[in-house]
This record gives structure tokens, C-alpha cells and sequence, in this order.
């Protein structure tokens, strides 16, 4: 296995057709559409074609979504994705999530940090960037670990219910 997709406790990989009802759980709870553009349930007919049209190559899909499974029961426990991929400035925007059971255990570091060893070493990024909701400071403290500094402040920004929310944008430059 690559060293870019296994770590100490995770290994990365890529989407396969028996994660079905594991992105459905993931994409269905209601808990994690504040920090997403998404509104409402996905079916499990729309998650299988997306789970079967994805090539899985950032370069055709512009995106790339891996699943973090823990290490020593290759059980997924959440997932990590690279989107709004753009070749010509060698950036992209990164997104995290892991089951509220699965947090705490160190399992997002890891995924963070193979993630970024990948997309700089391997893929010559540039950049990374994130939109994080102000008052989320687990993921705020996470990106910090990972080397992201905060670099703006979206002010009202992101709309959950009837509320705006301000938004801290993060940015981690390859190291030099």
C-alpha cells in the first residue's frame, strides 16, 4: 500500500460499492448538514450512481472523496474529501467528517495529515484550502494542528436555519 494512504491508526482509500450504506448514514445525518450545501436525505439509488460513476481520479472528476478506515479492523469511520479541484492554480478546498462515535481517537489528524502529504508531494498542490463555521472549534483546532492558518473572516456567511453564521477561511501552503 502506498505510504500516502496508511498511517499508524487509518489507512485512506478510495469509494467502493459496499460503502453504500455507510455514505448513506454519513450523508443522511441531519447533525452534519449545517457544515455541507446539503438540504435534504440522499437516496440510496442517487448515492449508488455517484458511487459508480466516480473515477476516483481528481483529474476527471475535479473531486476526490477517500474513506478513512481505522487501520487495525479496516472499518470505515468517516470520510475525506478534496473538491472544487482547480489544476490551473494547483489548489483545491478540503472537507472532514467522521462519525460522532469515531471522534476524539485521533483518527481526522492522521487522515489530515496523509491527505496533505498527498496532494503536495504526490500531486504538486500549491494550496489547500477550508470553510469553517467560526463557533466549530474542534475543526478549527484540527486544521490548526494540521499547519492551516486562518486567513479571512467571512462575516455572515453561511445560513443554518434562519441564522448566519460567520466563516473562518483556512489555507495551508506547501512547504517549501
Amino acid at each position: 500500500m502506498s505510504q500516502f494512504f496508511a498511517g499508524k491508526l487509518v489507512r485512506l482509500r478510495a469509494l467502493e460499492p459496499s460503502d453504500l450504506d455507510f455514505i448513506y448514514e454519513m450523508e443522511n445525518d441531519p447533525s452534519l448538514w449545517s457544515i455541507s450545501n446539503f438540504t435534504v436525505p440522499y437516496s440510496k439509488a442517487v448515492l449508488k450512481s455517484y458511487i459508480e460513476g466516480s473515477m476516483s481520479d481528481m483529474f476527471a472528476d475535479r473531486q476526490l472523496r477517500l474513506v478513512i478506515c481505522e487501520l487495525s479492523s479496516d472499518r470505515p469511520v468517516g470520510v475525506i474529501d478534496v473538491t472544487d479541484f482547480e489544476p490551473m492554480h494547483a489548489r483545491a478546498e478540503i472537507g472532514i467528517s467522521l462519525l460522532r462515535e469515531e471522534r476524539g481517537k485521533g483518527y481526522a489528524t492522521e487522515a489530515l495529515n496523509l491527505l496533505c502529504d498527498y496532494v503536495f508531494t504526490f500531486l504538486h498542490f500549491k494550496q489547500l484550502n477550508a470553510h469553517i463555521l467560526a463557533d466549530n472549534a474542534e475543526s478549527l483546532n484540527l486544521l490548526h494542528r494540521a499547519g492551516f492558518v486562518d486567513c479571512g473572516l467571512l462575516k455572515q456567511w453561511w445560513r443554518v436555519g434562519g441564522e448566519y453564521l460567520d466563516m473562518v477561511l483556512l489555507q495551508k501552503i506547501r512547504p517549501e
